[in-house]
């Protein structure tokens, strides 16, 4: 399936120049620069639901802390006054 996208003068000249440094067709280039950037999004998405998941089970185990416990050690940690 053939697709057109229009690309500004100046992305389209850091593509070619990237093309030419690789020794690659321009079209093969950007196809597996989609292909990586796709397939980045894909495992961050995955990632960010697993942490996700990982949080609400350890809520439903009953690991978790109070606000006022969090706060506290964040003052601690980055000597920040109780002030507000």
């Amino acid at each position: 399936m053939a697709i057109v996208v229009t690309l500004s003068p100046e992305l389209e000249a850091l593509l070619q120049d990237r093309a030419n440094q690789q020794g690659q067709d321009i079209s093969l280039l950007a196809s597996e620069l989609l292909t990586r950037v796709l397939e980045w999004e894909a495992q961050d998405s995955e990632e960010a639901i697993e942490g996700i998941q990982r949080g609400l089970d350890d809520f439903e185990a009953g690991n978790f802390r109070s606000f006022q416990d969090f706060a506290a050690e964040q003052r601690r940690k980055h000597n920040l006054s109780t002030d507000a």
